[in-house]
């Protein structure tokens, strides 16, 4: 069978640069597709967080990452913006790159099969690919996966600033990159790409509808014949407790007691009553309503007066930073509210928390709850997008599913999945049992690569 070669578009990839989840699958992806077989190869801009000599670099068994330089657009502290919001000049940027990222293919002599596009930042190499290289030799067999991983960003500019697409002003009309008298880039990566994805299966059908479509729903579903979901994976490399060094102790399904030892140890650098009998409450996340925050508002006292601990990591909207530090202020025995970004805190939240929480709105895929499951701190989520995907609610009788979901987005709702977790929490062994059980769950890149490579030979052989 004919070697695929694939070509990777990302704004971040792990290790070299990051602000979310896409950088996680750019930087984990490509590993597991190299160890089935595709010849791939990444490419992301060169920004001041990339520690790299010259203009590419290997990751895993030798995966090409590509370096885009440009020290205008690119050497900057941060990725997007800063704290006075979006870069102006981000469509410049942007279609800096994804030309350079067509020029790079000639210029390594690569002829991708596929172009694998990632959200509004590569959106504009499809279009190229259709237009101004439409009759290149070069790229006569080249086709264009675009992956969505959060529609909710979209890549939206003043319509005067088309021309800085170098495409012809044509093309700014309802059928193309126009959308509310708006340029959208995102709207011209679904149009433009030979397939689409998301990153679930359930994120797919849902973005077909108005609710969670963020008025591209009837874009997408004219092209919904095209469109399929593959659920995100985790590397295991990086997050295992049994070979995790920034935690207190390592541990495994076989003793889960260095678990306890790990809960122990936060609560003491916490700052809270050292009890490995107290149930452990965790959130890591953005702090924005998507993430279902509002709903821990409304039931966070009452939760408070409960006999459990609450642990925060996060940074996000200042609404969220005033409301928990008030928070801490009214529950400062059993609360340890931490507004930042702190790597080695998170891995160790992880592994001391009874319970992990994610009630968000909408979540393409999430990857929280597949972490927590290999730690051994049971989810409690709602049922939407990649969590609905991937957390099943657990059943007292039968010792089957991995956590406690619930589907209405109603602060009681969550309060209610949130104390059926707790009850079960006073049941020892079936809680040990469950806790060994998500252990055991496989949400490796593996299955997921292999998801890709038959979406990829779909797309060559259409």
């Amino acid at each position: 069978m004919k070697i695929l070669k694939v070509l990777l578009a990302s704004s971040e990839v792990v290790p070299f640069a990051k602000t979310g989840g896409l950088a996680d699958v750019a930087g984990s992806l490509p590993l597991a597709l190299g160890e089935l077989g595709v010849d791939i190869r990444v490419i992301m801009p060169k920004y001041a967080s990339v520690k790299v000599k010259g203009n590419y670099a290997t990751i895993g068994k030798g995966v090409k990452v590509y370096f885009v330089e440009n020290e205008d657009w690119f050497d900057r502290k941060e990725l997007y913006g800063d704290k006075f919001g979006d870069y102006r000049d981000n469509l410049d940027r942007f279609a800096f790159f994804s030309k350079s990222i067509l020029e790079r293919c000639q210029e390594e002599d690569f002829s991708p099969d596929i172009i694998h596009c990632n959200d509004w930042q590569t959106a504009l190499v499809p279009a190229y690919l259709n237009t101004t290289h439409k009759y290149e030799p070069f790229f006569s067999k080249t086709h264009a996966l675009f992956t969505i991983h959060n529609l909710a960003y979209q890549g939206l500019f003043p319509k005067d600033e088309f021309p800085k697409t170098g495409l012809d002003q044509a093309l700014f009309n309802i059928n193309y990159f126009e959308f509310y008298d708006k340029v959208n880039l995102m709207k011209a990566g679904i149009v433009y790409s030979d397939a689409i994805s998301t990153v679930s299966p359930t994120y797919a059908k849902e973005i077909l509808t108005k609710e969670f479509g963020c008025g591209l729903e009837g874009v997408l579903k004219r092209r919904q014949d095209i469109l399929s979901g593959i659920l995100n994976g985790i590397d295991y490399k990086a997050w295992n407790p049994e070979t995790d060094s920034r935690i207190f102790r390592k541990y495994s399904a076989e003793d889960i007691d260095g678990k306890y030892v790990n809960k122990e140890m936060l609560q003491k650098e916490a700052a809270l009553k050292v009890d490995r009998d107290i149930p452990m409450i965790g959130i890591i996340s953005r702090l924005a309503d998507q993430k279902g925050l509002d709903l821990v508002a409304k039931i966070i006292d009452d939760l408070l007066n409960m006999k459990v601990q609450f642990i925060l990591l996060g940074t996000g909207d200042n609404r969220y930073h005033v409301l928990f530090e008030k928070m801490a202020k009214a529950h400062p025995k059993n609360t340890s509210i931490n507004l930042k970004f702190d790597a080695t805190l998170a891995q160790k939240i992880y592994a001391g928390c009874d319970l992990f929480l994610i009630p968000s709105r909408y979540e393409p895929c999430g990857l929280g709850q597949m972490i927590s499951f290999k730690y051994g701190t049971i989810p409690v989520v709602r049922q939407t997008g990649g969590l609905k995907d991937s957390v099943r609610e657990f059943d007292l009788k039968t010792g089957a599913g991995s956590g406690f979901t619930f589907t209405d987005y109603k602060p009681e709702a969550l309060f209610g999945a949130i104390k059926k977790a707790l009850s079960i929490y006073q049941n020892k062994d079936a809680w040990n049992s469950l806790v060994k059980s998500v252990m055991g769950l496989d949400f490796s890149w593996k299955a997921s690569a292999k998801e890709y490579i038959k979406l990829y030979r779909k797309i060559v052989g259409a």
